[in-house]
């Protein structure tokens, strides 16, 4: 390999063999059975793509599947349609009111039910009082609010009027609250008098109105009880849920919302700029997540199907409201962490509920990996038959562990791989037909069309790393950055032109399957050699002594970068002081000595945002002897301090 060729690719270090092809029983139900849906797709996209489309109910059919002007897409034109027709009327007018379109549980164990009749007579209700607060078509609503039922049913109250929702995640700041109420311009805000989370209670309430100092956009808030806090009422502003909702009717026309009608914002975390706003519309995205939903999970009716995300990002948008209620998919909420009030939470939810399929990151997983596999153990998981993974690269000893203690080796393991941005999973296995590979997300789905390439936009051969792009549009995707179409032209589309560029490092493997390599921000360069931090954090978690890990590049004035690593040991696992070296020397052994770790650092915990994702930003700043950026999306901000307290101290011992 050539200097060149080093400073312009993504080295592929690691190789997987292990294959696990769909077992007979599960191929035979399967809800997609036959390649050919990926020629089909290949064949006649607009095709596919209409075919698809005959899942939906139209008010008034599109006349064009798509017009697509670089970078600009527009799906299914002409059409008239409302997702929350879509999501509910269409079912219980179908006679499917009575089953359960929700399990919601509570941190303390309230638990409630409601049921597609209930839920839409509810949603019907909240669009009302939203009309009486003066909400009409095209204004912006935003949603402040814990994993409480409310949620959906606010979410699905907007898409009713043609209102854009723009959720904030209940773990921002009021400052970032701010940020995104003013960006959008929204005119009401919902929110709580706070939410609970590990027992404590998180200042909803006090949060918004510091927000509401500086958002002059905002007429009224309509403030749901769910702790009982005593908070402070604004005269004429603030109107309580309880006073005003359920007197409203529980009929509620729906807007006949045109194909491209925005249906929400939802704004990026802004780690190192001002957050964006990604758009998505109405009939685009709502095919994409609901066709994916039915063919990634395999979804039947009769499923208890469990994402365990927060539905405050988008994974929570796509797969726990719109997908499965368009498919009328039972689904569970619940309000809590994973380990409280014990470790073994989420076990007795899908024991209670008889989950059949849980959806949730890798985070998560190697949380429950740390644990030990006692917790699960106690609780009877056989109604389990498929897991899916979401929200970085899994690391394939935690596709094993997830396999094998969670899924007892009988249910696919579907990784898969999206953004904000794409609306919808892109690249993952069809269970039924796919040989599934501890690591890897497989294949882009039909209709997706993706490559590798380096740095001048070429493919790259199989079994080498690059850059992920897509060189077609697809239903689901973003249609820009509210009010920042030029940003929206540079960030995504200006580093390979006519190709849409999501960020994100990747290799393809010699059987064409994609394995996603994380950020490309999470690269490190170390004496030319362009290096995944996820391919090194692998080797380090597949050391049976380690629980978790995060890799980052702390600069070296002889090598540019030098591989730093946060670790995380087992339980039973002590640092003795060979440990260390132990582990670099595993690392080299495993994927090169090029990729061993200059220095490890053991750590009990790493800064993680509320949704479980690593902060390897802040882990840079530390390493780096930087100032901390923005902390305010940590679910424990004082894990960061005792990483930077330890750093010091190492330092002044070397």
């Amino acid at each position: 390999m050539t200097e060149q060729t080093r400073d312009i690719t993504i080295e592929s270090l690691m190789s997987e063999d292990r294959s696990f092809p769909p077992s007979e029983a599960f191929r035979a139900q399967a809800n997609v059975s036959s390649e050919s849906i990926y020629e089909e797709a290949e064949r006649d996209l607009e095709g596919y793509w209409a075919k698809q489309a005959e899942k939906l109910d139209w008010f008034r059919p599109y006349d064009t599947v798509l017009e697509w002007n670089a970078p600009y897409a527009k799906w299914f034109i002409g059409g008239k349609l409302n997702i929350s027709y879509n999501c509910l009327d269409r079912h219980v007018r179908n006679g499917g009111g009575e089953k359960i379109a929700y399990y919601w549980e509570a941190e303390d164990g309230e638990r409630r039910e409601i049921s597609f009749a209930q839920l839409l007579e509810d949603v019907c209700r909240c669009a009302n009082a939203l009309k009486e607060l003066g909400v009409r078509k095209g204004d912006r609503v935003a949603i402040y609010l814990p994993m409480i039922l409310e949620l959906p049913v606010a979410m699905l109250a907007c898409a009713r009027l043609g209102a854009p929702h723009n959720v904030v995640f209940g773990g921002f700041s009021a400052e970032s609250l701010a940020g995104r109420i003013n960006d959008s311009e929204a005119k009401i805000l919902i929110t709580a008098d706070g939410g609970i989370r590990k027992g404590n209670v998180v200042p909803l309430k006090a949060n918004a109105d510091d927000a509401l100092q500086s958002t002059p956009s905002i007429e009224h808030v309509l403030l749901v009880r769910r702790t009982g806090e005593d908070v402070p009422v604004a005269d004429g502003r603030d109107i309580w849920w309880h006073d005003l909702v359920p007197q409203q009717q529980t009929e509620c026309e729906p807007e006949q919302l045109d194909s491209e009608d925005m249906l929400y914002l939802l704004y990026t975390s802004g780690t190192t700029a001002k957050p964006k706003g990604i758009v998505h519309t109405t009939a685009g995205y709502l095919l994409g997540v609901m066709t994916t939903h039915e063919m990634v999970f395999d979804i039947k009716s009769d499923d208890v199907y469990w994402c365990a995300a927060d539905i405050g990002w988008v994974t929570g948008h796509s797969y726990i409201v719109y997908g499965p209620l368009a498919n009328h998919t039972t689904g569970v909420i619940y309000e809590g962490v994973p380990d409280f009030p014990a470790r073994d939470r989420w076990w007795e939810i899908i024991e209670r509920y008889k989950v059949t399929v849980l959806y949730t990151a890798p985070t998560a997983i190697r949380a429950h990996m740390k644990w030990g596999t006692e917790h699960a153990e106690k609780h009877d998981l056989s109604t389990l038959r498929l897991l899916g993974s979401v929200g970085e690269p899994i690391n394939p000893e935690a596709w094993l562990w997830y396999h094998k203690y969670i899924g007892g080796e009988r249910c696919p393991v579907v990784d898969t791989w999206w953004q904000t941005e794409t609306g919808a999973i892109l690249i993952a296995p069809l269970p039924g037909i796919t040989s599934l590979k501890p690591g890897s997300a497989t294949r882009p789905l039909p209709g997706v069309e993706a490559d590798v390439v380096d740095e001048q936009g070429n493919s790259v051969p199989a079994g080498g790393g690059g850059y992920l792009v897509l060189k077609k549009p697809w239903p689901s995707m973003l249609r820009g950055l509210y009010k920042e179409l030029e940003r929206y032209e540079e960030t995504y589309w200006s580093r390979f032109p006519g190709m849409y560029f999501p960020g994100d490092g990747a290799k393809r493997g010699e059987d064409g399957y994609y394995w996603l390599l994380g950020r490309v921000d999470d690269v490190m360069n170390v004496s030319g050699h362009r290096i995944s931090t996820m391919e090194v954090e692998s080797a380090l978690v597949s050391d049976q002594r380690v629980a978790e890990a995060a890799v980052i590049g702390q600069k070296n004035d002889l090598t540019g970068e030098a591989i730093f690593a946060f670790v995380i040991l087992r339980g039973e696992t002590e640092p003795a002081p060979d440990l260390g070296e132990e582990l670099r020397q595993y690392v080299g052994r495993k994927i090169g000595a090029i990729a061993r770790p200059k220095q490890i650092m053991f750590t009990p915990e790493l800064p993680k945002t509320r949704s479980g994702k690593i902060m390897r930003r802040l882990l840079r700043d530390i390493a780096n002897d930087r100032a901390l950026g923005d902390t305010t999306t940590l679910a424990d901000s004082s894990v960061v301090e005792t990483i930077r307290t330890a750093s010091a101290a190492s330092k002044s011992d070397e």
